[in-house]
């Protein structure tokens, strides 16, 4: 049976087409984004990683900025009118009639549904034979949900709507999510029977359940023990209700895997980061977009690191990294700020109050403080005095500045990009080097020192 079920073909329909006007957005619905990532590509990817292989997104307002945040991840059928859920539903039919297997059904604001979620929908939905399976959960307050009707071997009666439902059925918490789990062929021939006689004149998509059992077709329930998994999202107030729930779901788990995060609530790390081992997160930290950090590293508190990589035992201390590289056994900070393309070297020091640009700063070697480093290449080993600058731009065109290994750049030194200076070379404190420096050289660039005795008593 394991075997038969494993071959089973899955698709899966996501419904993505209303309006969402209690957003108060110009953007679309599904494309607001929580953890770093719409809404609409949290949920695609859950139902990919449960083991579907195919997905049509049903898309409607705003089609087009869809199309371009899930590209080549689904099909789309657009639809027109929005005249309910199995209306949405029977857009798909150009892609998916006539085929057998399993298709899910789920909205495309519901991102906190897992995939182990889906997987365990669809194996239970697909073990008992089922021609459909609703997803349910137990509600706080089922209020605005469609209610799971049961019989006394608890067996669904049918789903009934809020506006529809009687005293006695509004009373009951057990709601549907509005996800589901169809016999494919079934789904389109039963759509094709949905009618729009209720009081929202709309097309149900669990009047479907109904016309299976009327059949007596076998309708199956999935409940989940977690309500906030299948948290739909119609305003801003739920949006950030789900994505604090969705970001201690994140810390959860990077805590589970060995990473220290020191306070939970304060600590903001989107879907895609990947941490190691023994890392300690300090208050206050976000990370985000691609970024992957090693093992045994400390990121100080209010630090911000997005789309980069950070090495094993670095240290960070309350800076900004962007789009950047960083090797192990690095310290960063604190106040320091790594913009997009800088190349940071094994065991190298940057420290408070520097700025590095789309530069490569070689292994050991030093910028202590206060220096701005941009479009240059720093020698290993070599150490970069104190309010030092590479001059790289002319107000048009950027420069870039070499420093070799081993030198030893002396205090508020200006380099003037196009500029190279050998190894060992050693510039003097409040030096302006415009000229390249040859190797194992002292480069003295300043005005002779002029004092004046007396020039105040002289003048009483």
């Amino acid at each position: 049976m394991t075997e038969q079920l494993a071959f089973m073909h899955r698709r899966a329909i996501v419904l993505a087409a209303g309006k969402g006007t209690r957003m108060k957005s110009k953007k679309y619905k599904v494309l607001h984004e929580l953890a770093g990532k719409s809404m609409i590509e949290h949920v695609v990817n859950n139902v990919k990683g449960s083991g579907v292989d195919d997905i049509v997104t049903i898309v409607g307002h705003g089609a087009e900025h869809v199309k371009e945040t899930l590209g080549e991840q689904s099909q789309y059928s657009f639809q027109e009118e929005q005249l309910g859920t199995a209306h949405a539903v029977k857009m798909a039919e150009e892609h998916f009639a006539n085929q057998d297997g399993t298709t899910l059904v789920v909205c495309g604001d519901t991102p906190l549904v897992t995939e182990e979620t889906f997987r365990a929908l669809l194996e239970h939905h697909e073990s008992h034979h089922a021609q459909a399976t609703v997803l349910s959960a137990t509600a706080p307050n089922p209020f605005g949900y469609g209610r799971i009707v049961k019989d006394e071997a608890g067996k669904l009666v049918k789903i009934v709507e809020q506006k529809d439902a009687n005293d006695e059925e509004q009373a009951i918490d057990e709601i549907s999510s509005g996800i589901f789990a169809f016999d494919n062929a079934v789904l389109f021939d039963k759509l094709a029977q949905v009618k729009n006689d209720n009081a929202q004149g709309e097309y149900y998509l669990p009047d479907v359940l109904s016309l299976i059992l009327e059949d007596n077709g076998t309708v199956e329930i999935y409940h989940t023990d977690d309500f906030d998994e299948i948290m739909g999202v119609n305003d801003r107030v739920m949006l950030s209700q789900a994505a604090q729930a969705l970001r201690l779901r994140i810390n959860e788990k990077h805590m589970r895997n060995g990473v220290t995060i020191i306070d939970p609530t304060t600590t903001y790390i989107e879907s895609d980061v990947t941490i190691g081992m023994d890392t300690v997160i300090e208050p206050g930290v976000n990370l985000a977009g691609k970024t992957s950090i090693g093992e045994d590293t400390i990121v100080g508190q209010y630090s911000e690191i997005t789309n980069s990589t950070i090495g094993n035992n670095v240290s960070i201390k309350q800076s900004v990294i962007d789009a950047s590289h960083v090797e192990d056994d690095v310290k960063i900070g604190p106040f320091a700020q790594l913009r997009p393309e800088s190349n940071i070297g094994e065991g190298v020091k940057v420290g408070n109050f520097v700025e590095v640009k789309k530069s490569d700063v070689k292994a050991g070697a030093k910028l202590p403080h206060l220096s701005y480093i941009g479009d240059a290449e720093i020698g290993e080993r070599t150490n970069v005095g104190c309010g030092s600058i590479t001059v790289n731009y002319d107000g048009k065109n950027k420069f870039k500045a070499v420093i070799g290994k081993e030198g030893f750049i002396g205090c508020n030194t200006n380099l003037i990009a196009p500029v190279t200076l050998g190894d060992r070379v050693t510039t003097a404190a409040g030096s302006t080097i415009t000229d390249d420096v040859p190797e194992d050289s002292l480069a003295l660039a300043r005005s002779r020192q002029t004092t004046k005795e007396g020039y105040f008593t002289d003048k009483r």
